[in-house]
């Protein structure tokens, strides 16, 4: 039986709950890079890149909740079903309703953005019915985001470059890192420390692939993303541990300079874009959990 509470929190915030929402600027941001890696393009269709991820990332967060209901009824009692905030239902009609709208917007950009959208909403169910069965489900959320980089990159004037895949496959490896840390999350005891390398892949390849002359602005991201997850890291990792989910959202809000890393520092104009999603990602984390 649903655990029903005397304050039901508004049905908007339970949405915004569901969906995880403060991490939608993280979503833009992975657009971003694939966008402007590909020449990028027409403004309406940017636009509509962006709806599209957003409302295919959105059903994905609802339709997780949908599939981890056992687990939330036994261990995360305050998610929103569990709580009696919204049925089950209605939550799984919300997340194909939504996943289907963005793979319609996407798909509408082209038939290589449609197919490879298939692709992304494929990683997307088989992460969300598989991921608390096998550690080895990380690859598949990390899958996701990497479709994301291609995804954009398809809608975009020049297509997917090289740097697109190398790009997406850096961010691949910081999620990877990032979700190995979040499965310890609802579970006790000591968490590995080797997936934290994972998280240097990033500025390992901006290094590498920016030529000499870009190398000091991708040193300059490369220190803010390490200042960055500095406290996000030892907070995890002292004695007694600290909080996993207080650390798993500052990386995950990382990964909007990660994006950043991915354009090589880019121009003012993309700067202020990295710099407003990661913002938004922040002050979406103060009333979203990112979790």
């Amino acid at each position: 039986m649903p655990v029903v509470s005397d304050h039901q929190p508004s049905a908007l915030r339970t949405l915004a709950v569901l969906g995880r929402v403060s991490n939608l600027p993280t979503v833009w941001s992975n657009c971003l890079v694939g966008w402007w890696l590909g020449g990028a393009g027409a403004t309406e269709r940017l636009l509509a890149l962006l709806a599209g991820a957003s409302a295919v990332y959105l059903g994905g967060m609802f339709l997780n909740d949908a599939f981890d209901v056992r687990f939330d009824r036994a261990h995360r009692p305050e998610r929103p079903i569990p709580s009696g905030a919204i049925s089950e239902g209605r939550v799984w009609q919300w997340g194909l309703g939504l996943a289907a709208f963005g793979a319609t917007a996407l798909g509408l950009l082209g038939w290589g953005t449609a197919l490879l959208t298939l692709v992304l909403l494929g990683l997307v169910l088989a992460y969300n019915a598989i991921h608390k069965q096998t550690p080895l489900a990380v690859l598949l959320v990390a899958g996701c985001r990497f479709m994301v980089y291609l995804v954009a990159g398809s809608a975009s004037v020049g297509g997917i470059s090289g740097l697109t895949v190398w790009g997406g496959l850096a961010l691949g490896a910081y999620v990877v890192g990032i979700s190995l840390i979040a499965r310890r999350e609802s579970v006790p005891g000591p968490r590995p420390r080797w997936p934290l390398l994972l998280l240097a892949v990033p500025m390992l390849l901006a290094w590498l692939a920016n030529e000499a002359h870009w190398r000091e602005r991708a040193f300059a991201l490369s220190l803010l993303l390490t200042l960055w997850m500095l406290p996000f890291l030892h907070h995890l990792l002292r004695r007694p541990s600290g909080n996993p989910a207080f650390s798993v959202s500052g990386l995950l809000a990382g990964i909007v300079i990660v994006d950043w890393l991915a354009v090589g520092g880019g121009s003012p104009a993309q700067a202020f874009a990295f710099a407003a999603c990661f913002g938004l990602a922040l002050l979406g984390q103060r009333y979203v959990p990112a979790t």
